[in-house]
């Protein structure tokens, strides 16, 4: 199936795999510890059955009228959905519904209802805690000072499974600008790790155009979209 850039999604894979395999490479890790998360967001059920056909498992949205539309035509896929934008509190309970793991937790009373939620379901819920990284308004995501309080809360909900971080740094053409922020985010995650006493595992950061320079600062899931499917629908380059 060809995308809008005129590859087909199988080659566009291959050559974010191979991005990988050299960026890992290049700090001693193996490309096989990342996590390589095909964000589907207004891409068709069609176009995410194609790329689950040519090996992709994880698959991120966050629109929740789009995800119910599409989740019928893909039934029998083995795929694991991540929840990847702000979630609002009164969409709590689609969102457990429709998701594996909701990748974007940034409040107590968020986490609070995601638990709630979770346990109607008798299900344990892994999440990951956002934070803001940068100044950009427009973001969203728990300002690092508040991280703490936010993972000691999270820690004591029995139906939420805290598994790590996830940021999206500001955008910079050059990805070497960004390192700082993907470098900050591990050590919250390493600090935050002695401070509950316990490993978290996941470190989520780096889309299309960084995700090298994460994965070399310690990704162990990456979020990429146009790499793999092309330009969005509506959107021109």
């Amino acid at each position: 199936m060809p995308n809008a850039a005129g590859n087909s999604i199988a080659e566009n894979l291959a050559s974010v795999r191979e991005r990988m395999d050299r960026a890992a490479r290049r700090v001693g890790r193996r490309a096989d510890e990342i996590t390589l998360i095909a964000v589907s967001k207004t891409f068709s059920a069609e176009a995410i059955r194609v790329a689950y056909d040519a090996g992709l498992r994880h698959f991120g949205e966050n629109r929740l009228q789009e995800i119910q539309a599409k989740r019928p035509q893909l039934a029998g896929l083995d795929a694991t959905w991540h929840f990847i934008g702000h979630l609002q509190s009164n969409k709590v309970r689609p969102a457990v519904e429709l998701f594996d793991r909701i990748d974007a937790v940034d409040s107590v009373p968020l986490a609070r209802k995601l638990d709630s939620t979770a346990a109607e379901h008798g299900k344990r819920l892994p999440v990951l805690i956002e934070v803001h990284l940068g100044s950009e308004a427009s973001k969203s995501g728990v300002e690092p000072s508040g991280l703490p309080a936010l993972a000691d809360a999270i820690d004591l909900l029995a139906s939420l499974d805290l598994r790590g971080l996830m940021a999206v740094p500001p955008y910079s053409d050059d990805p070497e600008r960004v390192r700082p922020h993907f470098r900050q985010l591990r050590e919250f995650r390493d600090a935050l790790s002695e401070r509950l006493g316990r490993p978290f595992p996941t470190l989520s950061m780096g889309m299309s155009h960084d995700f090298e320079v994460a994965i070399e600062e310690g990704a162990t899931e990456i979020r990429v979209g146009t790499a793999l499917f092309g330009s969005r629908p509506g959107k021109a380059g």
